[in-house]
């Protein structure tokens, strides 16, 4: 695979999981998909972070609308050096979404082990910080949180996506360095159009 199409299509595969992780984030704020349990003070700390929002969603949009523009004819000049200076810029821009989807990983991950802030015996709290992750293999625990309603299962799911999101755009990132740097010493595969064959 050329490096430009190689580029276009991790381009457009980030959007996508970009933008996953910003519909998660915002699942994440409103617990069971009910505004009722919105109070800021109820929220665990992971999802007040917006790792999902800010770390996997926004950046990793940078890097990938760069990849996709790596992968094309754009207006950076035209050429074999106009193609080098877009895929240049696709590496830094893709570094940036790597430290993005480890901010989202790291705090999902946590999201994940520590639990959801849930009411128990009338007291707002992280009930499964002492479990260290072992309540997500005992779903008889879940039923301990009181309120919100199956906020448990939401937290899992929706972190659990996250987790899954923000490995894909690291290995997309990495990915997205390796064939960049390969586009800017080596160049396009692609054959320009009307050139003589």
């Amino acid at each position: 695979m050329c490096t430009g199409k190689c580029a276009r299509f991790v381009g457009l595969s980030l959007i996508s999981l970009s933008l996953v992780c910003i519909v998660a984030n915002a699942l994440l704020l409103v617990p069971n998909g009910k505004t009722t349990w919105t109070n800021f003070n109820e929220l665990s700390l992971q999802v007040k972070l917006l790792a999902g929002f800010i770390g996997g969603g926004l950046m990793i949009l940078c890097p990938g609308i760069s990849a996709v523009r790596a992968g094309g004819k754009g207006c950076c000049g035209t050429g074999c050096c106009g193609n080098r200076c877009r895929m240049l810029s696709s590496i830094f821009s893709s570094a940036f979404g790597l430290l993005g989807a480890m901010y989202c990983l790291s705090v999902s991950g946590a999201g994940l082990r520590i639990g959801p802030k849930c009411l128990k015996d009338d007291k707002w709290d992280y009930h499964f910080k002492e479990t260290s992750g072992s309540y997500l293999l005992n779903r008889t625990l879940w039923s301990l949180c009181e309120e919100p309603p199956n906020i448990v299962s939401w937290n899992v799911t929706l972190f659990s996506l996250l987790v899954a999101a923000s490995c894909l755009e690291i290995l997309l990132c990495g990915m997205q360095v390796v064939n960049a740097s390969i586009g800017v010493f080596c160049g396009d595969c692609r054959k320009k159009q009307g050139a003589p064959h």
